[in-house]
């Protein structure tokens, strides 16, 4: 048997580590004990910090107290209720587990997953998984159990294909080929802090789109080869034989051909409500009369959408295949896909109590600012600077999840110094950007990181916390250094960001 190398066992000894971590649901208890006891510390040691936009001084709030009970009592309803990962997935496995359990998912795969080149899988996977931030949050519920499927299929490890696709969905947060609710929304921030160097300066939602397009392809190599020399390797034994699909019956391909030209109506009906100026799925014109589709019911409700069509095909699938005799085996698949989440319903009322714990207690906010006066007095050269910022970023995201949240925080800080010290708008957003996508898939905190263990515990009940973060760490660490040196030489040739978006002021 061939010994482990040097970075297996490294990644062996930090699963170890990270796996002695309580249960995840035990761990969000502990955490909100520890949130309540430092808030009451930093209280009163009067911890503060003053807001880098208003100048309001920043107090940390004791939840040991009165006013903290109260708001404790009068809001731990609603903390889970309005959990944003909550609704979004159960939205999402109400139709989805109606195409699983109907044998539409699976019928799918076995008729097309072998027709595409194997070498290819990989690279598919994860790119897919870095497009799928046009559909905000519909990454981590689809794709990264497809991933998990069709690795299986082909007789790879699942874990392997979680992995792959959580890379690409997570890390790869910020990049993509189109432009994004969120360029849309990190431009708006980056104007509102320009305007306190210049007032007329305006960051286009289109300004770092050259960086981007070309980072998709980087995230998509570099988790590529991360998965296949890597995670590959180390989920091995996981792998089980290769399944060659049967072929498919009539009754199957039947159900095919019926989905296909539902899927052909469902497009049309789509468009239809997308392409005319006026269509229903376009969100209200604004101030100039034109309706944006990155702001539009489609994007803000593409879960339901891909809910409302994986449940209609799974019963049409159904019916026609002869797995669902009546419409009541279609509620119980429903029941099914429910009953499978008990688990995650648990994790994620808790995890809701601490993210909102620490929001109240502005010990996170406090912290990002305090961070952010230290890199501040820095004064490094404008690449070691961005470079500096970068890694800032990826260490402040650890604490602070929301990317609109700490760019809302930061950008008033970093935007004006650097354009000042001659260094764009666009620059500093795009540094930014990088550093807010590598570690995402490190960190407990990030709201979806629940549901990607549950999706890895259906494969292997031992998985826990530190089987996650040691598998997903080598691609933290290569994105962050392949994007770092990309975003290097990208300020050193002094190409344009986007269009008509430079990177040092004129």
């Amino acid at each position: 048997m061939t010994a482990p190398s040097l970075s297996q066992r490294t990644l062996n000894r930090i699963e170890a580590l990270g796996n002695r971590l309580p249960h995840p649901t035990l761990l969000f208890v502990w955490l909100c004990g520890i949130v309540l006891a430092l808030s009451a510390i930093a209280a009163l040691l009067g911890l503060e910090a003053r807001h880098p936009t208003s100048g309001e001084e920043i107090h940390a709030v004791n939840l040991i107290s009165a006013e903290g009970l109260q708001l404790i009592l009068e809001r731990t309803v609603t903390n889970f209720t309005h959990f944003a990962p909550l609704g979004t997935v159960l939205v999402a496995m109400l139709g989805i587990g109606v195409a699983e359990h109907s044998g539409l998912i699976g019928t799918l795969l076995r008729s097309t997953v072998l027709k595409a080149p194997e070498k290819l899988l990989t690279f598919l996977v994860v790119l897919t998984g870095v497009l799928s931030s046009i559909a905000q949050d519909s990454g981590y519920v689809v794709l990264i159990p497809l991933a998990a499927i069709i690795f299986q299929s082909v007789g790879r490890s699942p874990i392997a294909g979680i992995a792959a696709a959580f890379a690409g969905v997570s890390g790869g947060f910020s990049a993509n080929l189109l432009i994004t609710p969120l360029d849309a929304i990190l431009a708006g921030l980056s104007t509102e802090a320009a305007a306190l160097v210049d007032v007329g300066y305006i960051v286009s939602p289109a300004a770092n789109y050259y960086f981007m397009a070309v980072s998709t392809l980087l995230v998509a190599l570099v988790g590529t080869l991360v998965t296949e020399k890597i995670i590959m390797p180390r989920f091995a034994a996981d792998a089980g034989e290769r399944e060659q699909p049967a072929p498919l019956s009539l009754a199957e391909r039947r159900g095919l051909k019926a989905v296909a030209v539902f899927t052909l109506v469902f497009v049309a009906l789509l468009l239809a409500g997308l392409v005319p100026e006026h269509g229903v799925l376009r969100g209200a014109p604004d101030a100039a009369g034109v309706s944006h589709i990155l702001s539009s019911p489609f994007i803000n409700g593409i879960v339901t959408i891909i809910a409302v069509y994986s449940a209609i095909a799974g019963w049409l699938f159904g019916r026609l295949s002869g797995r669902f005799a009546s419409g009541s085996e279609v509620v119980m698949a429903m029941e099914s896909s429910m009953a499978a989440m008990a688990s995650y319903l648990v994790l994620m009322f808790f995890a809701a109590q601490f993210v909102n714990y620490f929001a109240w207690s502005q010990l996170g906010i406090i912290s990002a600012i305090k961070g952010a006066a230290v890199l501040e007095a820095l004064n490094p050269s404008t690449a070691l600077l961005l470079v500096c910022f970068v890694v800032f970023t990826a260490l402040i995201n650890l604490l602070i999840g929301s990317a609109s949240a700490k760019w809302a925080l930061l950008a008033p800080v970093f935007v004006p110094m650097l354009m000042l010290a001659g260094i764009t708008p666009e620059a500093t957003q795009v540094a930014y950007r990088v550093g807010d996508s590598t570690t995402n898939i490190l960190t407990p905190l990030m709201p979806y990181f629940g549901v990607v263990l549950a999706f890895a515990q259906k494969y292997n009940r031992n998985i826990g916390i530190g089987t996650i973060i040691a598998t997903m760490l080598p691609y933290s660490v290569a994105l962050l250094i392949c994007w770092s040196v990309l975003l290097t030489g990208w300020i050193l040739l002094e190409l344009p960001l986007g269009p008509g978006a430079a990177i040092f002021m004129p």
